[in-house]
C-alpha cells in the first residue's frame, strides 16, 4: 500500500524524458550552458565556500571544544549535508528551472518555498554586501604606508595621540570610529558615512553586474574567485605556522573534548553550520544545476562538493587556529613573565633564579614551602588550555545570523525532502544507473 497525494496537472509541467530530450537539444541554441564541468564546480564551490567556512566554522570549533565539533559535523556532513546537496542538484537538472519554477512545476502549493529561499538569499546578501562592503573600504585604505590602522592618530593640535584610541586599541579605533564612525547609543546618529556608502554601491554593483551577464561572464569570473581565498589561505597558513605556540594551536584543533560529543548544543550547531557552509536551501544551487546537461552526473558533483566543502573547512580551520595558538601562548607567556616577577620582588631572589623553563618547579616548590606567602600573592592562573578555548578573537562572535533566518533555513530544506517523492527512476535516465542504496535511505 502507498500514500499518493493529489497533484493534479503533474505530467503537465514535469517533462518527460523525451520532451526533456529534446529541451536540451534547443537549449543548446539559445539556454545559457556551463563551458565545461570544471566552471561548474567551480561556481558551486564559489557559492559555498565563503564566511561560513572560513569564519563561522573555527569559531564553532573554538566554542565547543576544539576537536569536539570536528565529529558531528563530518558525521552530519555524510548523513545530511550530502544528500540534501544531491536533491537540490537533481531536481534543477532533472527540470531545468530556478529555484521558484521548480517547486512551482513539483505543485503550485509550493511556489511559496521557492519565493521564500529567494528571500533568505537576498536578505543574506544584504548581510554579506556590507561585509563586502567593508572589505573594500580596507582594500582601499591598505594602499598607505603606514596603514591608517597601524597607529593612532594625532589630535587636532597635532602634539599627542588622540585618548580614546590609546585607552583601546588602533584596529578597534579605525573600524569604530574611522569606518563606522559610530554613536554612543542607537538612538543618536553621527550622520551618513558616505565613504562607506560609496562601498556599498561599490559591492551591489557588483552584485548586479553578476547577476545580468550570467553565467557566460561569471562562468569565466570563478577561475579567479573560487581559487584566488585558497591562495590566500595558504599564504596565513604558511605565517600561521611559523608564529610560536601555532602548534599548540593546532594540537588543540584536533584533541577532542568527550564531553561536548553528548551535549545536544553540539551536534545542533553542527547541523545548522553545514546549511551555511553547503549554502543549502537559498535556491543557488539547484539554478546552478539547471544549465547542466540533461546527462550530466549529479550524484557524482554532490560527492565532490562535499568532500571539498568539508575539506575546506578544516584547511580554514587550521589557518585560524595557528593564530589561536599563537595569541594563546603570548598570553600565557605574559601571565607567566608577571608571575615570575612578583616572586623575585617577593622573596628577593636574583632574576635567573625563576624562569619559564623551571617556573612550574620553582612554584610547586614555594607553595609547599612558603604557602601563606605564597597564597597572599594572588598569582595569576597561567591555564593554556584555558588561554586555548577563550575566545581570542571576540570579532567571530558576531558572525552569526539571526534565529529566525537559521528556522526559515531549516524549514526550506526539510519541506522539499519531504515533499518530493524518491527520484531514483529520473536520477537512474541522468546519470545512466540508479543511486546507490545510502542516497535512497538518506
Amino acid at each position: 500500500m502507498r500514500l499518493v497525494l493529489r497533484n493534479p496537472g503533474l505530467e503537465l509541467r514535469i517533462p518527460d524524458y523525451d520532451d526533456l530530450e529534446r529541451m536540451e537539444k534547443e537549449d543548446a541554441e539559445g539556454r545559457p550552458q556551463w563551458d565545461n564541468k570544471a566552471q561548474y564546480i567551480l561556481t558551486c564551490v564559489g557559492f559555498c565556500i565563503g564566511l561560513g567556512n572560513v569564519w563561522r566554522f573555527p569559531y564553532l570549533c573554538q566554542s565547543h571544544g576544539g576537536g569536539a565539533f570536528l565529529i558531528p559535523y563530518l558525521i552530519l556532513l555524510v548523513l545530511e549535508g550530502m544528500p540534501l546537496l544531491l536533491m537540490e542538484f537533481a531536481i534543477g537538472q532533472r527540470l531545468r528551472k530556478g529555484s521558484v519554477g521548480v517547486w512551482s512545476a513539483i505543485s503550485p502549493y509550493l511556489t511559496g518555498v521557492g519565493i521564500a529561499s529567494m528571500l533568505v538569499s537576498f536578505l543574506v546578501a544584504l548581510y554579506y554586501n556590507t561585509l563586502i562592503a567593508w572589505i573594500l573600504w580596507y582594500l582601499l585604505n591598505s594602499f598607505q604606508q603606514p596603514l591608517p590602522w597601524a597607529q593612532c592618530p594625532l589630535n587636532e593640535n597635532g602634539t599627542e595621540f588622540i585618548p580614546e584610541c590609546q585607552r583601546s586599541s588602533t584596529v578597534d579605533y579605525f573600524f569604530y570610529r574611522e569606518t563606522l564612525n559610530s554613536s554612543a547609543s542607537i538612538s543618536e546618529s553621527e550622520g551618513i558615512q558616505w565613504p562607506m556608502v560609496v562601498c556599498l554601491l561599490g559591492a551591489w554593483t557588483i552584485v548586479a553586474i553578476c547577476c545580468v551577464r550570467g553565467i557566460s561572464t561569471s562562468g569565466k569570473a570563478v577561475y579567479v574567485t573560487a581559487i584566488l581565498p585558497y591562495i590566500v589561505l595558504a599564504i596565513f597558513l604558511i605565517r600561521g605556522a611559523t608564529l610560536k605556540g601555532a602548534v599548540s594551536g593546532i594540537k588543540f584543533l584536533f584533541t577532542p573534548d568527550a564531553e561536548e560529543l553528548i551535549k545536544p548544543t553540539t551536534w545542533l550547531d553542527a547541523g545548522a553550520q553545514l546549511f551555511y557552509a553547503f549554502g543549502l536551501a537559498w535556491g543557488g544551487l539547484i539554478s546552478f544545476s539547471s544549465y547542466n546537461p540533461v546527462h550530466n552526473n549529479c550524484v557524482q558533483d554532490a560527492v565532490i562538493l562535499s568532500v571539498v566543502t568539508g575539506l575546506t573547512s578544516i584547511y580554514a580551520a587550521l589557518v585560524t587556529y595557528s593564530i589561536i595558538g599563537f595569541r594563546a601562548t603570548e598570553k600565557y607567556d605574559t601571565c607567566i613573565s608577571k608571575n615570575i616577577v612578583r616572586l623575585l620582588n617577593t622573596f628577593d631572589l636574583p632574576e635567573d633564579n625563576i624562569t619559564s623553563s623551571n617556573y612550574d618547579a620553582a612554584l610547586n616548590h614555594l607553595n609547599s614551602s612558603y604557602p601563606h606567602v605564597m597564597l597572599g600573592l594572588n598569582l595569576q592562573s597561567c591555564d593554556m588550555q584555558k588561554l586555548l578555548s577563550e575566545d581570542v578573537f571576540p570579532a567571530l562572535t558576531s558572525v552569526e545570523y539571526p534565529s529566525w533566518i537559521t528556522a526559515a533555513i531549516f524549514l526550506l530544506a526539510g519541506v522539499p525532502s519531504l515533499a518530493v517523492p524518491a527520484f531514483n527512476e529520473d536520477i537512474k535516465f541522468m546519470t545512466g544507473h540508479k543511486p546507490p542504496i545510502f542516497w535512497q535511505i538518506s
